[in-house]
């Protein structure tokens, strides 16, 4: 492009009665470009943040990896040698046994809340295999109840704390589904009552957690479900979480049956593939703006070469070369594409970050399992609105190029 090219283009984006005054179509174009790139910024920067906080939400309570046993039931006997071997994986930080089972809580003769009940072993070494110790609202991992009255400590989700109104100190009880025994008085299985003393709440901002888990010593897991020694399974953290899948694979063949394992992907896969999916697709359809905006840009460049036709034939006549002609419109809707993506793209990146930051917009935590809207914008993806915008941008000067290029000079310059 020459600077004659650039001179005649920008020129030509003027109306007539001033020439500093940028033509009302023109304007209309750039603002469909800013418009569609704005929103596909905004949109895939939402789906992102979906995806971004659910996983970091997921995994405060959920491993890398789960190594379980095939069979009936969830038990893993004899699990100390299974983790020393995991624990031998280069890509393997660190593993623990935990517990999960099932009770039903009680605080006060009317109000019963069914929950997780989740055993962990709070010396885990230096790296812990979940987040969920840093989550803790008040309390810690030492699991030690100040009463002596009770069976031990137990650490609730703040929703399931609030809904019992069970505060530090206070008791709950828990009702196990195994180990119920026939009492002749009331003539049926009656399940064991177990008082545990509230020691602390967590908030892990994942609405399932919060809402339904707590958590107890592994000691006192074991215990109440009847595991003896055994554990439910061991918790596994990696170095890179998104190799879990791999590392899942290469951990079955070193142990060999019965050993099986479950990474965090493979558990969530729906999800994750239910909001990708949606992501491409809410991208493509607010594409469509950008097209329409495109639209736009051929209607204004036709108009331009019907309001310009005299002077491009003056130009032809006076030894303009048709290249240049069509170099000259080309560059007409390269400034528009490249101007209204550069306001769409400052526009987009700034209502994205208002909304993460202030988290103007809530959400049903019960369905989303958040409860608000996050927006995460992503480089690739912002590179690839970008790219888009222009390329469709510049795509549609094509065909008013060719009309101004094909222009006779001696019928353009007696177009009246």
């Amino acid at each position: 492009m020459s600077r004659l090219d650039t001179k005649i283009a920008g020129r030509y984006l003027r109306s007539r009665r001033s020439s500093r005054m940028v033509s009302l179509i023109t304007i209309i174009a750039i603002g469909g470009v800013t418009v569609g790139v704005g929103a596909l910024i905004v949109v895939m920067g939402i789906m992102n943040g979906l995806q971004t906080d659910l996983r970091e939400k997921i995994l405060v309570a959920t491993p890398h990896l789960r190594i379980s046993t095939y069979g009936r039931g969830i038990r893993l006997d004899n699990w100390e040698p299974v983790r020393d071997e995991v624990l031998l994986h280069p890509d393997v930080q660190a593993a623990a046994p935990f517990v999960i089972t099932q009770g039903l809580l009680m605080a006060g003769a009317d109000w019963h809340e069914g929950a997780y009940i989740l055993g962990i072993d709070p010396d885990t070494g230096d790296v812990a295999v979940t987040s969920l110790p840093r989550r803790f609202m008040d309390g810690d991992l030492s699991f030690r109840p100040a009463r002596d009255d009770v069976d031990g400590a137990i650490v609730l989700g703040r929703r399931l704390g609030e809904r019992l109104v069970a505060y530090a100190g206070d008791t709950v009880a828990v009702i196990s589904p195994v180990g119920a025994t026939f009492s002749p008085s009331v003539g049926a299985l009656v399940s064991k009552i177990w008082i545990f003393e509230v020691t602390g709440h967590f908030e892990t901002g994942m609405y399932e957690y919060d809402n339904s888990y707590a958590v107890i010593s592994l000691e006192k897991a074991q215990q109440f479900s009847q595991l003896g020694d055994a554990v439910s399974g061991l918790e596994v953290r990696l170095r890179d979480g998104w190799e879990a899948s791999r590392v899942g694979r290469e951990l079955e063949e070193q142990l060999g049956y019965p050993y099986r394992t479950i990474d965090w992907q493979s558990q969530n896969a729906n999800l994750f593939s239910a909001l990708e999916l949606e992501k491409w697709a809410m991208g493509l359809v607010l594409l469509l703006i950008v097209v329409v905006a495109a639209f736009n840009i051929v209607s204004t460049l036709i108009m331009v070469v019907r309001d310009k036709t005299r002077e491009i034939g003056i130009l032809r006549a006076m030894g303009m070369p048709t290249r240049t002609i069509r170099r000259v419109f080309i560059l007409q809707g390269a400034i528009i594409g490249v101007v209204g993506t550069v306001l769409g793209t400052v526009s987009g990146l700034a209502l994205a970050r208002y909304v993460d930051q202030r988290q103007i917009i809530d959400i049903d935590p019960t369905v989303y399992a958040i409860d608000h809207l996050p927006v995460r914008v992503d480089p690739v993806d912002l590179t690839l609105v970008i790219v888009a915008s222009v390329a469709v941008a510049i795509l549609a000067t094509v065909y008013p190029a060719r009309q101004a290029a094909a222009l006779s000079p001696v019928d353009a310059i007696r177009y009246e």
